[in-house]
């Protein structure tokens, strides 16, 4: 169905909900099957470094007390400054990434420019205040938003509620099942100056002490290879760190405990 071209603006997300709404995620098929168990991703978390912004994430998914899958991506590029950890209904919350990814490439071809990075945070919140009739169902989307600011330069993060409320974190934040216990890690790791390969160091140990202590975190898995997935912001884009890098990290946690450390 051709446009109506009423909409003159440059979001897309709001075009579509204007003039193409079967355009949008269908996030009725969900709702339907509210009743029944669906598999819901944890656990990411987010933080700042000397350098910029790191994100990162476990891999496992859960439905109920059973796996629902052991290979979930959960840390999405929305553009190259600027990376989305999910967390909560795992359907609604790949969904979202990805229409925020093409709401931000739309946004920069209509204005020739790139959103700000808290105006990036901003069309999220928006995005999660629209799902929350799903939300209030069980179809929850509670993600990290992270990225690096080149206006201001420097990293910057926030955390969403499921309306919408955004709240900027100016140190480190972390969300899902295991979210205290990896919070509680990052406490300990965490410095502002922490340079970018320290940086993936507290991110593994805060993601293994999360897996330690809650069933619905993967952690790192060294038998079947599946590894975290950690995205680093800075002035000069967005990176990942590498699985043998990752693994080197893992290694190191399980050696110092060996010798009796507290990692």
């Amino acid at each position: 169905m051709p446009l109506r071209g009423n909409y003159q603006g440059s979001s897309f997300f709001e075009l579509l909900q204007l003039e193409q709404r079967h355009l949008l995620p269908d996030l009725s098929a969900w709702v339907e099957s509210s009743g029944e168990t669906i598999p819901h991703g944890t656990t990411v978390l987010a933080m700042r470094f000397g350098d910029g912004v790191l994100v990162a994430g476990d891999r496992l998914a859960t439905a109920g007390h059973s796996v629902a899958s052991r290979d979930v991506v959960k840390v999405f590029e929305t553009d190259p400054y600027s990376v989305m950890a999910i967390s909560g209904a795992a359907g609604p919350c790949i969904e979202m990434a990805r229409v925020l990814s093409v709401e931000l490439e739309h946004y920069e071809k209509i204005e020739g420019e790139s959103l700000e990075l808290e105006g990036k945070a901003n069309k999220l919140s928006q995005m999660i205040r629209a799902n929350l009739p799903a939300a209030m169902q069980g179809l929850a989307v509670v993600p990290l938003f992270a990225g690096y600011d080149t206006r201001r330069k420097t990293g910057r993060l926030w955390k969403f509620d499921i309306t919408g409320g955004r709240y900027e974190e100016l140190e480190f934040d972390a969300t899902g099942s295991g979210g205290l216990y990896a919070r509680e890690s990052l406490k300990h790791g965490w410095d502002a100056q922490l340079n970018r390969n320290d940086a993936v160091k507290v991110a593994v140990a805060a993601l293994t002490a999360a897996a330690d202590e809650d069933r619905a975190t993967g952690g790192v898995d060294l038998e079947r290879g599946i590894y975290p997935v950690i995205k680093v912001c800075t002035s000069e884009g967005q990176t990942d760190a590498s699985e043998d890098e990752i693994a080197a990290c893992y290694r190191s946690i399980l050696e110092a405990r060996a010798a009796g450390g507290n990692l």
